[in-house]
């Protein structure tokens, strides 16, 4: 096979990380993808460093048994622990981190962004210490919000919803006293309540989803290093899950915009 041909790996704790893959869809829309969500081991945000490393090494030598052409870690979790991945593979690889420090640094007006992700990804710091590395000069304030992924993977999005309100609004309202003009959705679950995030915060307020920018990053790398599709023939996905595809199936559609009913395989991750 053309390594042209070959699929881009996907992968993340769960759901989330289809928000990345629709992005894909819509920049890369030749492209085949496998896709690969742990909903047996979800969420990573909570767990020890060490364990977050052994499972995302697990979900990267499950895409490689597909032959992917490239692989990438839609997870902001994983994108700000597992840092070392990239440097154990042989097929190009991203996070989310960088490709989203950059654009944040890039839309910032007045300097002051803010950080949302899971406990782990804003205990690591991640997102400040790459932004401080492109411009010193900007502010980051940080916050996790562990409520978040709960939220959408129970279908809890709806902008007018009291409780998506409420539990927004103590998540990110000390980033309008604080005055800031950019904030990073640190989460692939995340854009799924961008419209909540929106309203709280003001349309001054611009939002990075962290999915967009590492499909505008994919896109780029991939024509770079000769590896993007030739032909112009519509993409084929793949859907792996670690759990029950059932649920998944379902959720699937609010990240996808299209149906994937039995198009989900189970897989038992432990093996690899």
């Amino acid at each position: 096979m053309d390594i042209k041909d070959m699929a881009i790996g996907v992968f993340d704790s769960g759901l989330g990380g289809l928000s990345a893959v629709r992005e894909l869809m819509k920049v890369l829309p030749f492209e085949n993808i496998v896709y690969f969500g742990d909903t047996g081991r979800v969420p990573y945000g909570n767990r020890s460093r060490d364990t977050i490393i052994k499972y995302a090494q697990q979900d990267v030598n499950f895409l490689l048994k597909h032959n992917v052409k490239m692989i990438i870690a839609a997870c902001g979790t994983v994108s700000s622990v597992a840092t070392g991945l990239a440097d154990t593979l042989e097929v190009p690889f991203t996070g989310v981190v960088n490709p989203t420090a950059y654009a944040a640094a890039k839309a910032t007006k007045n300097g002051k962004i803010g950080v949302i992700g899971t406990t782990a990804t804003i205990n690591s710091h991640s997102y400040k210490k790459k932004i401080n590395e492109i411009n010193p000069d900007l502010q980051i304030f940080e916050k996790d919000c562990p409520l978040f992924v709960p939220l959408v993977e129970n279908g809890f999005t709806d902008p007018d919803d009291i409780i998506v309100k409420s539990v927004v609004e103590h998540y990110t309202g000390e980033f309008i006293e604080k005055d800031v003009d950019t904030v990073i959705l640190g989460c692939t679950h995340y854009p799924l309540l961008s419209c909540a995030i929106q309203r709280v915060l003001g349309e001054n307020v611009t939002l990075i989803d962290s999915g967009c920018a590492t499909a505008l990053h994919t896109a780029d790398l991939l024509k770079k290093k000769g590896l993007a599709q030739a032909k112009e023939v519509t993409g084929e996905y793949k859907f792996f899950v670690s759990d029950t595809p059932d649920n998944f199936e379902k959720m699937a559609g609010m990240f996808l915009g299209c149906d994937i009913h039995r198009k989900v395989t189970q897989i038992d991750i432990e093996e690899y």
